[in-house]
């Protein structure tokens, strides 16, 4: 059992440019009374929502208990970039063995897919746009991008990518930061809120009941887990956790181990399509190699989003603006002059090695969380592996199982200085090496 003794009030989304080109308002109420269900989802992000439309295809009864609104956190204020691979899949194939190769680099981009199949079969209108680059500042990252390439290649997965030299930079992008990157057409970008809103439209429509300005305060363990909350309760046959970086519950097990980290982005004004075009031609999703990395895209309407710098202190910026737009006019000073219409940002989850963590608190009690920045396309595939694992299926899960994760001491604070102190030795890797 684990129970939190603090009780939060809902909050609205955050001033994001997604909030603001939300294209349907939902509104879900909050839980009274008693429910029973096949399985009960804490939170209602990616991961949740995923989890429970893919049992809701299988037939399961389920319940999605969120704090705060459907996608509120890292769901619905991300850089919109669908992106392939696992983050740490290094450490993670060190763990599971050579063997384990071509699953995890399959895993990688399935998430991929499942968007996709859902864009398509329940008409979510989210942008979504194929097209990413990866972009180095030196010889080394360009050289783990060609290795990238080849293990890709290796397994098939390499058709749809290629490298780019510093002599077609040009053609690509407007901007002279780089010496080139890898181009991949199987990754893309898209609205994150508008996705993850259309998915629990869908799920809504199959029978989830979702509740919003829910904050689930104690599980009481055992062969029907019972979820609480300040006004009720859900008697189900399993639990998913899946509240990534804002999840304080089960700290028994899962205390110290994912840490909260602020990433910030700015959203300039519509630039004019000759503008856009001039800029980023052929309209990509783009992200350096860097620990500590920028991203940036153009919207459906043609504005910057530009973000990045992750913080890992715990302590935002005064201005997020000042922080951001800088940066954002190094990499592109044609855009000296715009105005910035949107800045925001909020909390992603990290984990110490970087790898996913997905498992078992009890035998019926899944978590899923940890993705360090790779959300959109991991989270859909985590919300698939807990879906199986309902269901009894542990193969994927149990690779992510190997990996040992070690907590950090002295709690959450604590632990995000020390992780601070890591990343900082990162930060000065990417610039001296």
């Amino acid at each position: 059992m684990t129970s939190l003794s603090q009780h939060n009030l809902s909050l609205p989304h955050c001033n994001s440019y997604y909030a603001a080109s939300l294209n349907q308002q939902l509104g879900f109420s909050s839980l009274e009374g008693e429910l029973r269900a096949d399985v009960c989802v804490v939170g209602a992000g990616f991961t949740g929502i995923s989890t429970a439309l893919t049992l809701a295809e299988r037939g399961y009864s389920v319940v999605v208990l969120e704090q705060h609104r459907v996608g509120w956190g890292a769901s619905g204020r991300n850089g919109g970039q669908l992106l392939g691979g696992i983050s740490g899949d290094a450490k993670l194939l060190k763990a599971a063995g050579p063997s384990y190769e071509e699953m995890i680099l399959t895993m990688g981009f399935r998430g991929h897919e499942i968007i996709e199949q859902r864009v398509q079969k329940y008409g979510i209108k989210c942008d979504l746009k194929h097209g990413s680059m990866e972009v180095a500042f030196k010889a080394r990252q360009l050289r783990e991008l060609e290795d990238y390439l080849e293990m890709l290649a290796k397994y098939g997965l390499a058709d749809q990518s290629k490298m780019v030299t510093a002599a077609d930079m040009p053609t690509v992008l407007a901007t002279e930061a780089y010496i080139g990157g890898m181009i991949n057409n199987r990754n893309g970008h898209l609205h994150p809120l508008n996705l993850c809103v259309g998915e629990a439209k869908a799920a809504a429509d199959l029978g989830v009941k979702i509740f919003e300005s829910t904050e689930v305060l104690d599980i009481q363990h055992g062969d029907k887990p019972v979820v609480i909350t300040a006004s009720g309760r859900v008697i189900a046959d399993s639990v998913v956790l899946a509240g990534n970086a804002y999840l304080k519950l089960e700290q028994k097990k899962l205390g110290g181990l994912i840490f909260p980290a602020g990433s910030y982005l700015i959203a300039t004004e519509p630039l004019t399509e000759a503008e856009a075009q001039a800029l980023n031609p052929k309209d990509m999703a783009v992200c350096d190699v860097n620990t500590v990395l920028d991203y940036y895209r153009l919207s459906a309407d043609r504005r910057m989003i530009f973000g990045g710098r992750c913080n890992y202190s715990g302590r935002a910026p005064r201005s997020i603006r000042a922080t951001m737009e800088p940066r954002m006019l190094e990499i592109f000073p044609q855009l000296r002059g715009k105005s910035i219409d949107f800045e925001w940002g909020g909390d992603i989850g990290i984990v110490v090695n970087r790898v996913p963590m997905l498992g078992r608190v009890d035998k019926n009690i899944f978590y899923a969380m940890g993705y360090c920045g790779h959300g959109i396309n991991v989270s859909h595939l985590a919300g698939e592996i807990m879906a199986d694992a309902v269901a009894g299926t542990f193969e994927r899960m149990d690779v992510f199982e190997k990996v040992r994760h070690i907590p950090l001491p002295l709690g959450r604070q604590f632990g995000s200085q020390m992780l601070a102190l890591g990343m900082l030795y990162y930060r000065l890797k990417d610039v001296l090496t």
